[in-house]
């Protein structure tokens, strides 16, 4: 399912605290890479004329799965490429996304499909998936020719960026999908009640005379297909869930065995609705941010293993875009470079989740749910492996991005926590 280059590094990383959270590792090591491959984990490794990487003070963590991202392409090139894109993720620490299907022309037929594989095969950074549309032109009606897309290797589908309406559509993809292997993601969103909002329906949003998007908007959606998912006895994931109710929905939902998870984005879990009253048209996302309420709620969540997953929603935008009135902007900011530093220095250094939470919901929990290889610390795996400085501190700035787009909600932050080394499918793909 994953195209992109690959490698076969050789090197030791010397010296670094080793952490897996599912290994059960956490401890001082050398860990060495032949191949590209982990041959051995131990506190003195043979070296021979391998690149040694003194990484003493770091912390060695099994690399990240993105699940939730816009590339742009084809399209929208001038926002994000495949070289563009699988570039940021690499910096993110990175070592595979899956790209969403709402381009132009939209992924919703085969031939589009391999067009984008065959591609990404010669100019992906990282190893990259691309999630097939659930119906064609993303128009909620027909379904796509789920079984040809899955044979011309769809990771998955989803008609992100649009609700499907028609429960029974729904009820179909469900069915039907059964035979591909393949999960179904979507985007919950009643439509009528949210047109016209642009911000959570609360205080801030009366306040600024913005039009509201009630919690109400999304939850209903998720109470509805997670419904479907039990009564069809079908998997089915969740995209960026943003209220305390559509987390409710889903706690019931597994309590009697429905095959739902779930993901948040690093900027639901770190932001509240009150961040929109500058006006920052980069503080405006789809679902909105809400209340502190819903942020604490997803956190626990997260906590619990109830959101299995975190995903970036990296939403590139040109600056003419975005540099217009708050209600004129889109929806969507990036998110692949600053998501372990954002989530490290809102969540990790102020107790509400521990780092082995976070790590496990950014590598482990989104693999699991696509299906994709674990990324792991364990002799005989593929090096998929990224170490970061927990102590260090920059500053975000446009002119830093490896993306082509700069729409992040953290520009002139300052954060704690750095992507030093990205490795992804055996081969060094990022270094500061």
């Amino acid at each position: 399912m994953l195209v992109g280059s690959t490698g076969a590094d050789n090197l030791v990383v010397r010296g670094a605290r080793v952490l897996d959270p599912v290994e059960g590792i956490d401890a001082t090591l050398d860990v060495r890479i032949d191949n590209g491959v982990i041959v051995q984990i131990g506190e003195q490794v043979d070296r021979n004329e391998h690149r040694v990487i003194d990484a003493a003070g770091s912390t060695l963590v099994p690399a990240f799965v993105d699940p939730h991202v816009h590339l742009r392409t084809p399209g929208r090139e001038d926002e994000e490429t495949i070289a563009s894109g699988t570039a940021a993720a690499a910096a993110g620490g990175y070592c595979a996304i899956l790209a969403i299907p709402n381009t132009d022309p939209v992924v919703d037929d085969a031939e589009v499909l391999r067009s984008l594989r065959t591609r990404a095969a010669q100019e992906a950074r990282v190893p990259v998936g691309f999630l097939a549309a659930l119906t064609k032109g993303q128009e909620g009606g027909e379904l796509t020719e789920l079984g040809a897309l899955a044979d011309a290797g769809a990771a998955g589908f989803t008609d992100d960026g649009r609700p499907v309406a028609s429960a029974g559509v729904m009820r179909r993809a469900l069915q039907y999908n059964a035979v591909t292997g393949r999960m179904i993601a979507v985007h919950c969103e009643e439509a009528s009640l949210t047109r016209g909002g642009h911000a959570h329906a609360g205080a801030v949003a009366v306040e600024l005379g913005l039009g509201g998007w009630p919690s109400l908007g999304e939850s209903l959606m998720v109470g509805r297909d997670v419904d479907l998912a039990a009564e069809t006895e079908q998997p089915l994931h969740l995209m960026h869930l943003s209220a305390r109710e559509s987390v409710e929905h889903l706690r019931r939902a597994h309590a009697t065995g429905v095959r739902a998870t779930a993901e948040a984005t690093p900027h639901h879990l770190c932001l509240t609705h009150e961040a929109v009253r500058a006006l920052d048209p980069n503080m405006k996302r789809n679902p909105p941010l809400r209340t502190e309420d819903d942020r604490l709620a997803l956190v626990e969540a997260l906590r619990d293993g109830t959101i299995a997953a975190i995903a970036t929603d990296h939403a590139p935008h040109s600056p003419e875009e975005k540099d217009v009135p708050f209600e004129a902007a889109p929806f969507g900011v990036t998110g692949l470079e600053t998501a372990f530093a954002a989530l490290y220095t809102y969540l990790v250094e102020p107790g509400l989740l521990r780092l082995e939470t976070v790590l496990e919901r950014m590598s482990a929990g989104p693999a699991a749910i696509f299906g994709l290889d674990r990324p792991r610390i364990a002799v005989g795996a593929r090096a998929n492996l990224t170490l970061l400085d927990t102590a260090g501190t920059w500053r975000v700035k446009t002119g830093t991005f490896r993306s082509r787009s700069g729409n992040s909600w953290l520009l002139g932050k300052r954060l704690n926590g750095r992507v030093l080394l990205t490795i992804a499918a055996g081969r060094v793909v990022h270094e500061l």
